[in-house]
This record gives C-alpha cells, structure tokens and sequence, in this order.
C-alpha cells in the first residue's frame, strides 16, 4: 500500500497497513484526493470493501488519535482504558501501562519526567517496589493523558517555534506555530 500510494503519502493519504486515510483542506480538493485514490486503486486492481468504507467525514478516528479540522486529539475510548487501569503488580504491567501513555507522550508536557517513578522500576536488576512516589506518578500520568490538549496539524510556510528546557534529569521541548501547540516532546537522561 505504502508503494501504491508513495506519490501522495503525506500529501493527501495516510496509509497504516490496509486502511487509507484521505485528507483535504477544502471539498473540492477531498473530491479531487478521493477520485485520484480510488482510481489508482482500480488501476492496481485493489479493492476497498464498500460497507467498510466511509466518506466525507468531518472527523474521523485513526490509529488511537481522533483527526479533525481543529487538530488531534487522544481517542477518548483510549482514555476510558487509561482510566480504568489498575496499578501494576509487575514489571510487564508497567511495560504495558507506559507502551500505551507513551504512545500519546507527545500531548503531555514533561512527559518523561512523569514517567521516571515508573521507568526507573523497569530498569534491568531494579527490585520491584511500589511506593507512594510511583503510585503519584501512575495517577499523575492518568490524569494528565485524560486532559490531553488537541494538537494542531503544522502548516508548511508559517514559522515554527520551540521553547526547550534542560536540567540535569531530563530533556523537554514543545513546537508550537502561531501560539498553538504541535507536539511536546522529552526525554530522561541517564546518570553519566
């Protein structure tokens, strides 16, 4: 698919394994974007199953994120599943736990430094131990995740700017283009 659609992937189409998603700013360009969609399709002779299909979407869930013309913001499904996690018992339940608040990192400020409790747990001969100060960290994950920001799309042609910060602890940063947020990024690091 990504081979199918390399002339227009992040142009107008987005492809994760057999889903395509096709975006436009305007109805006349989406009309334009499904035409030339459907007709490599038929060229390649692929076929979409059409009650699988949906159109014109004003907003549309894909890969965890809900896309919109406002932005993306975190599925709220997902939210309901990070809300209803229970504190882990083991090093795999943290894995698990921090593989899907990660996967969202970059809607949450400092978002590594939150996580550190919990990542230091999972550290190769690190004794399992939970105490107050990782229960804080897991509630404080949950909290944040559920009032995760929309993100806007970036716009090619208008300035960027980053705001970043540094300590001896981790790394953080934000990209924002006029006043909006794009993505928050950081990082830990380690003691040496």
């Amino acid at each position: 698919m990504n081979r199918v659609f390399q002339p227009y992937l992040d142009r107008f189409v987005v492809v994760f394994i057999d889903d395509i998603l096709v975006y436009s700013e305007t109805e006349e360009k989406h009309d334009e974007h499904l035409r030339v969609v459907l007709q490599v399709l038929r060229e390649k002779q692929l076929y979409a199953k059409f009650s699988k299909c949906e159109f014109w979407l004003k907003e549309v869930t894909f890969l965890g994120h809900v896309v919109s013309a406002e932005g993306i913001k975190v599925d709220p499904r997902k939210i309901e599943a990070i809300l209803e996690w229970k504190p882990p018992k083991s090093v795999t339940e943290i894995q698990s736990f921090l593989g899907l608040a990660g996967y969202y990192r970059r809607f949450v400020e400092g978002f590594s430094v939150m996580a550190a409790p919990l990542t230091k747990l999972i550290r190769k001969g690190a004794p399992f131990v939970w105490t107050d100060k990782q229960q804080e960290a897991f509630e404080k994950l949950k909290k944040v995740l559920t009032e995760a920001p929309v993100l806007i799309q970036p716009e090619s042609g208008k300035d960027f700017t980053v705001y970043s910060d540094a300590s001896h602890v981790g790394l953080g940063c934000v990209l924002m283009q006029e006043g909006k947020v794009v993505a928050y990024a950081s990082r830990q690091l380690k003691p040496h």
